[in-house]
């Protein structure tokens, strides 16, 4: 079977990856459904200060801490019937940086395109149909896009809600990485 180089596939790596980037862009500033995915700590300022005041340094923190051979003491249990139970990310202090992190999404879009265009170089043949190109790609940009934010759920605990929707939000760019990959495939 002939196969299509890794380099002609330049072109629908960086225009899928701008038109995620785009894509994304607007479901989270236009669209209204992932406004309610984070809510306000009641009483916010008062745990500021006294998260302040215990110095954290940057990390993931899970409270309460116990090593797997404390978890099933006694005390392990009556930490987490007591609670509260959680995870918390603590970022360095200061102003968000937006373009820092638009930057890292980008980055990662180009290499979800990298790897699918990899993929399909050994899976579908030039001059493949569109709905072919379209499937293949479109499975391996979902692995990526969409079935990672699964584990957040599982692992995380994060609201199932929006874990869905943000398997709904890479099932869209999934979507439209294939789409992008079917019209630009070499014929």
């Amino acid at each position: 079977m002939a196969m299509v180089a890794l380099p002609a596939l330049w072109l629908p790596i960086l225009l899928a990856a701008v038109i995620v980037f785009v894509a994304s862009s607007i479901i989270h500033m236009v669209l209204p459904y992932h406004k309610t995915s984070y809510r306000q700590l009641p009483d916010e300022d008062k745990l500021r200060a006294a998260l302040r005041a215990a110095g954290l340094a940057p990390g993931l923190y899970h409270f309460p801490f116990c090593k797997p051979s404390e978890m099933n003491s006694p005390e392990g249990k009556a930490k987490f019937t007591e609670g509260p139970v959680g995870h918390m990310i603590v970022i360095p202090n200061g102003p968000v940086v937006m373009p820092k992190y638009l930057g890292m999404w980008f980055a990662y879009c180009l290499v979800v395109g990298s790897s699918v265009a990899y993929l399909a170089t050994h899976t579908v043949a030039p001059g493949a149909p569109y709905r072919h190109v379209f499937g293949v790609t479109g499975v391996a940009a979902f692995l990526a896009y969409g079935v990672g934010t699964l584990a957040n759920g599982i692992w995380k605990s994060y609201p199932w809600k929006m874990v869905l929707l943000e398997t709904f939000d890479g099932l869209i760019y999934s979507a439209l990485t294939a789409g992008t990959f079917g019209w630009l495939w070499p014929r």
